[in-house]
């Protein structure tokens, strides 16, 4: 059985469809991309799997749990989170108070023991310390740890975004191209926690991305979303030579010649655009 599951599900605006009739699995344990051309509705699709949207038609499982109508809270308590495209950090908070502020879901405790700060409060915040501490450790953040966000690199903002969706224990984990705006180093280090997040933590990967030389080196199955419709999904090396494809990221129907220069596919394979 998937971990998750959309089934045809319909995202409306008025007379906008932003998708339309769009069915996916994402099995427990795979790195699952999701990719298209610009306005495709690949961020709609993350949206109304987090709750930000909810579906006009169709409908949405994770597990036991139904998706299609839950607020954002509620599908975080089930054990997804979500980095962001654009940033969602603090950057006036350290980079400690950032990842501490994300378990406050995890902060069982009441009124007068947060006040008293003694038993059962004072143990839930020392183990949620610990746990902050160690996916800091995990993302290679301790020389940042007490840095403000809003002076740090680009490209470490982008490692505590996915740290602080990484605090809430996620059993599947939404990431809204990671690797945006980042230099070869960079994305070679996110795509080496991206693996590390699947293999060594067990976290189900959801993955929007525009590179898609890393997309079909690290990912289990692959969905092409064009003008709000799936126009494929498979294994990469499927996607990758499926016509379908082709034409939406080149322009050239199948029964056209193939076009010359950087964006034509070569040796059956699609080329990074």
């Amino acid at each position: 059985m998937p971990q998750l599951h959309v089934e045809n599900v319909t995202l409306q605006f008025g007379g906008v469809k932003a998708l339309r009739d769009v069915s996916l699995i994402v099995p427990e344990g795979e790195i699952v991309s999701i990719i298209g051309p610009n306005g495709a509705g690949k961020t709609s699709m993350l949206n109304c799997i987090s709750g930000f949207y909810h579906p006009t038609a169709g409908r949405i499982t994770f597990g036991d749990h139904d998706l299609s109508k839950a607020a954002p809270n509620v599908v975080t308590s089930y054990g997804i989170a979500r980095a962001f495209q654009n940033l969602e950090l603090f950057r006036g908070m350290t980079v400690v108070e950032n990842l501490l502020l994300a378990r406050h879901t995890h902060l069982r405790y009441n009124l007068l023991q947060s006040i008293l700060y003694y038993g059962k409060a004072s143990k839930v915040e020392a183990f949620n310390r610990h746990y902050v501490e160690q996916i800091i450790d995990f993302m290679e953040l301790e020389e940042y740890r007490h840095h403000h966000v809003g002076t740090l690199a680009y490209g470490v903002q982008k490692r505590v975004e996915v740290a602080r969706a990484l605090t809430l224990e996620p059993k599947l984990l939404l990431l809204d191209e990671p690797m945006a705006g980042m230099n070869v180093e960079e994305k070679e280090d996110m795509v080496r926690f991206i693996l590390d997040i699947q293999r060594e933590r067990g976290i189900t990967v959801v993955l929007i991305e525009h590179d898609l030389g890393v997309v079909m080196d690290i990912s289990d199955r692959v969905y092409v979303l064009d003008f709000g419709q799936l126009i494929a999904g498979g294994t990469p090396e499927e996607v990758s030579v499926n016509p379908k494809v082709i034409e939406a990221y080149t322009g050239v129907a199948e029964h056209e010649p193939a076009p010359h220069g950087e964006n034509a596919p070569t040796n059956g394979q699609m080329v990074t655009v």
